[in-house]
């Protein structure tokens, strides 16, 4: 065959040679990219596998980054709140220092005040001021806010931890399933029960009684002829020291008896009389059911020296809460609480709740490389100001009060010139307990959620990191390997083509 208008051969070449020439410049451009895909057309598979991959890898850099940021937050208001447990306990030493008025003269008292307010208008500074890039962390702005508490019912109220999902607020309903008790003791007063020449309401022989509560131990001795009420008044004189406190039944009937009272409410309060001389013209018992004390010894009194109190049972949003005395403790994902509650409504149950709204607040953290509340952290950090740290029901007038650390401020009602240490250590127990329990909060949110979710995103970030650069990455082993073909290829085809095109001119030869 010797045709010239259709070199066939010259076709087949420029075609292979096109090709090999489209396969080189994907070679070179994976090799000069370092990437095997890098337009759709390369893989459309891997591609699409490949940006879902690294949609992740972003998610997951900007979680760490923000666990990162999270964590020098949580260190920044940790410092903080160090300096105010430092200012507490010197606060504290200055109390029990005053308490020593056999050694220490009013004057010295009195600059012992003045150190007081100093380093309390310290602590609500401190509150003031903390801050991270302009963000307030102690002044109450990342606490939660709530709205509709009755306050004859919740006296004090710490919210940590409140997840809202797609709600505006959180409704949260407390309902008295057990009441809490003080420990009470019974003693009975109809005498002549128990010796037919005794009077009722007065002891017919010389008693001594050990009286013991959370607080200590007294003896006291009670002569013959001793009324009931004055045995309430010599044993409520010993109450700082006992903790307990008695209270005639009825002052209208003499055969009525007296009740022996610990000062506070739970498992940790206990009341203890035993007659130390030989029970003859006494008689202690304890109420079944927490029923009210007979008028007269019988019925539903059980015989015993020592009861204990107990702690409250709360159902918070159909959740069973841990009580202590009259406080109330509720840990959940969705929401973390601490409440104080009246001990009118903690001692009745009547099956109707009090509730209220948190509204918002709190400290959002995304963790996570997705926006939903799977992935999110809230937390609380409420202010320590004086006004708001410390709040500790305390006896005043008579009755219980709930008292702050402002209270100890000159003019308080615990100030040092008062008198009222007691109350004032308590306040200062309190406060110390809460921003230690506020620490070990953050502490323990840093190491075992923040430090824990980082590692966790680092793992991930290296493994899909991994199978994001296998699908995507060249292999420039493989890459140079093909370059090398193709190189060769091209020559070849290069060749060819212009042998194909020389071929033509053979034909002249049939010419002659």
């Amino acid at each position: 065959m010797a045709r010239i208008n259709s070199n066939v051969p010259s076709l087949i070449a420029q075609s292979n040679l096109g090709r090999t020439q489209r396969t080189l410049n994907d070679t070179l451009s994976r090799l000069s990219t370092g990437l095997r895909i890098t337009r759709g057309a390369d893989d459309p598979a891997g591609l699409i596998v490949s940006e879902r991959l690294r949609s992740e890898l972003r998610g997951i850099e900007q979680g760490i980054a923000n666990s990162e940021r999270a964590s020098n937050v949580i260190a920044t208001s940790e410092g903080s709140l160090a300096e105010v447990s430092d200012l507490l306990n010197s606060i504290k030493a200055l109390v029990v220092e005053a308490a020593n008025t056999g050694a220490f003269s009013p004057d010295e008292i009195e600059a012992n005040q003045l150190q007081v307010d100093s380093a309390i208008e310290s602590i609500t500074r401190i509150s003031n001021t903390a801050s991270f890039a302009g963000l307030k962390l102690l002044n109450g702005s990342l606490g939660y806010t709530v709205s509709g508490i009755d306050n004859s019912a919740i006296l004090k109220s710490k919210i940590f931890g409140a997840a809202f999902f797609d709600r505006s607020n959180v409704n949260v309903d407390v309902e008295v399933l057990g009441s809490a008790q003080t420990a009470n003791l019974y003693m009975r007063g109809d005498f002549s029960t128990l010796v037919g020449t005794a009077t009722d309401g007065i002891l017919p022989s010389t008693t001594t009684l050990e009286v013991a509560g959370p607080d200590g131990v007294s003896e006291i001795t009670f002569v013959s002829g001793t009324t009931l009420d004055q045995m309430v008044t010599a044993i409520n004189t010993r109450s700082g020291t006992t903790g307990i406190t008695a209270s005639r039944v009825d002052a209208g009937d003499v055969t009525s008896g007296i009740v022996f009272s610990s000062e506070g409410y739970g498992s940790e309060a206990f009341v203890s009389v035993r007659e130390i001389t030989p029970r003859v013209a006494t008689s202690f018992g304890v109420i079944a059911n927490d029923a009210a004390p007979p008028a007269v010894w019988g019925g539903n009194v059980t015989t015993a020296e020592r009861d204990q109190g107990k702690d409250i049972t709360v159902l918070v949003n159909g959740s069973v809460a841990t009580g202590r005395g009259l406080d109330v403790l509720l840990r959940s994902p969705e929401l973390d609480l601490e409440l104080t509650l009246d001990s009118t409504f903690a001692t009745t149950v009547n099956g109707t709740p009090t509730s209220f709204d948190i509204t918002g607040g709190g400290s959002l953290y995304q963790l996570g490389p997705v926006v939903n509340a799977n992935q999110q952290v809230n937390v609380g950090i409420s202010s320590i100001a004086a006004t708001q740290l410390g709040g500790t029901l305390n006896t005043n007038n008579s009755s219980l009060e709930l008292q702050f650390l402002s209270s100890l401020k000159s003019g308080g009602v615990n100030d040092l010139l008062k008198g009222n240490l007691a109350n004032a250590s308590n306040v200062l127990e309190t406060a110390i307990e809460e921003i230690a329990e506020l620490r070990g909060r953050l502490g323990s949110f840093e190491r075992n959620v923040l430090q824990t979710n980082i590692r966790s995103l680092q793992a991930g970030f290296e493994n899909i990191t991994a199978a994001e650069s296998v699908i995507r990455d060249a292999d420039f082993a493989v890459e140079t390997a093909e370059l090398s073909r193709l190189q060769i290829l091209q020559q070849a085809g290069t060749s060819v083509l212009a042998t194909a095109n020389t071929n033509a001119q053979n034909v002249l030869t049939l010419l002659g």
